[in-house]
């Protein structure tokens, strides 16, 4: 089933290249990496795939009986279940709870081998993957590589208002929304006490959602009896949205209701509300109007990682490769480019959403069409198979839509768990998870509440986001 929430595909992306590096330097960068140049292809017909998230697992588990051999490259040693990551930052969950080592989930695989490394381009002309640890002879390429955050042009936002793409992102988040509670605690300031108790997500889309909804649990429930001084129940909690409406993909209907409920949680819901200037302790609308909030949360957009750039080929607005009807490059029969590097489209030509299942599809598409290529057998154009949106908004509140049918409330919340349960990596982690709802649901408590890492000058807002360039998912 997908979901918002399945959201983001998943894709996991072998690192990212700056778009104005010249493919020379790349190159230079390459050769300096040492020993673990791989020039020659092995004896076998070989298969790289960047990327360890949805899109790019699925591609290589399918491969698992062809007659190649597979590298997974990825900057990270685990697979991240994106659609979770709010309950990470909202200290629902643990990371360990979402995510599971890539050379465990392929170990049983003979047939590939991972490593860890960026990807820094590509090479057409050479048939090499250019990487931080070397170039890597390919005779199939496949790029999963993913998305990051897009401001729209306004990158100096970025740590300010951070988004939620990887675990990092994820602990980031907790650290801010927790120090926030733990920093009113000791202002005597109420106005500072104020601004430290708005948090802003920015984007109405289903992540911005369900952060607002878990933020406000976490405020009206959890943190209630912790603190003396400050009543958490006091937060403000804002979901800005600059279209007319919440969760605009869903039907009407159904974003009607995520906004009630949203409000009846104590949600401000302030939608056709453009943010038009972010700073440190405050942000802007299109209105005029400028609001103290020490937490801002981005969940406006994404655009991809640098997949057009690397192959040099035709992009969309959002920077996804234009892709034939068989996810093939064009031009390039044995490149591959899937999940939310890819623009792709429907049989009504609609785009394909990013979503998990969709980069599901599209890895099982090109583990296929593979396949075909070696047995010298025409392979089909990918039809991507719609299942279903679903979006939690908060205890007992869910709004679920699987084609004609639409589900909310309890009904909509009970089938939105058992269809990420479901869809988890691993029999432990979906006990895990399941036990740690069943007990935040009977006792209102989010066990995953520890700030780790830097928490800034005492007494002052929540540390910056980290810096550096953009990176794909993760």
């Amino acid at each position: 089933m997908a979901e918002h929430g399945m959201a983001h595909s998943g894709t996991a992306d072998g690192g990212t290249a700056d778009g104005g590096t010249a493919m020379d330097d790349v190159i230079a960068r390459t050769q300096e990496a040492g020993t673990s140049v791989q020039t020659a292809p092995p004896p076998r017909p070989h298969v790289v795939i960047v990327g360890a998230g949805f899109g790019g697992l699925q591609a290589a588990r399918g491969l698992a009986d062809a007659a190649v051999e597979v590298t997974l490259i990825d900057r990270h040693n685990y697979h991240c279940f994106q659609p979770l990551l709010y309950q990470v930052a909202t200290a629902t969950l643990s990371p360990a709870d979402i995510a599971w080592p890539v050379r465990h989930i392929l170990s049983r695989q003979s047939n590939v081998t991972l490593l860890m490394a960026r990807a820094l381009g590509v090479d057409r002309r050479a048939r090499l993957l250019l990487t931080s640890e070397g170039p890597i002879a390919y005779d199939f390429l496949v790029l999963a590589t993913g998305a990051t955050h897009s401001y729209f042009g306004h990158e100096e936002w970025a740590p300010h208002a951070p988004g939620l793409k990887d675990i990092e992102d994820a602990t980031h988040l907790r650290r801010r929304i927790l120090l926030a509670f733990e920093r009113a605690e000791v202002a005597a300031d109420p106005d500072i006490r104020r601004r430290l108790l708005t948090f802003a997500i920015i984007g109405g889309g289903p992540t911005g959602v369900e952060l607002a909804g878990s933020i406000a649990e976490i405020a009206r429930h959890a943190l209630a009896p912790d603190f003396k001084r400050v009543d958490p129940r006091t937060a403000r909690i804002l979901l800005i949205e600059a279209g007319d409406r919440v969760l605009p993909a869903f039907p009407q209907r159904l974003s009607a209701y995520a906004r009630e409920r949203l409000e009846a949680m104590g949600v401000e819901v302030l939608a056709g509300r453009a943010v038009v200037a972010i700073g440190p302790d405050h942000l802007e609308l299109a209105d005029g109007e400028s609001i103290a909030a020490s937490t801002k949360i981005w969940a406006a957009g994404v655009r991809s990682s640098p997949a057009a750039e690397w192959l040099d080929v035709a992009a969309d607005r959002a920077g996804r490769c234009r892709v034939r009807a068989d996810l093939s490059v064009p031009d390039e029969p044995d490149i591959f480019v899937i999940g939310d590097a890819a623009a792709v489209v429907d049989g009504a030509g609609r785009p394909v959403p990013g979503i998990a299942p969709a980069a599901k599809q599209m890895g099982d598409h090109v583990a296929r069409a593979i396949k075909a290529r070696l047995s010298r057998t025409p392979s089909a154009d990918f039809r991507y198979r719609h299942a279903g949106d679903l979006a939690t908004i908060g205890r007992n509140a869910a709004v679920v839509k699987l084609g004609r049918f639409e589900l909310t409330g309890f009904l909509g919340w009970s089938f939105w768990g058992l269809v990420h349960v479901y869809f988890l990596v691993g029999a432990r982690n979906r006990v895990i998870v399941a036990l740690s709802w069943l007990w935040n649901y009977i006792t209102y408590q989010r066990t995953a509440r520890l700030i780790t890492g830097d928490t800034g000058a005492p007494g002052g807002d929540a540390p910056p986001a980290p810096t550096g360039p953009a990176r794909p998912e993760g």
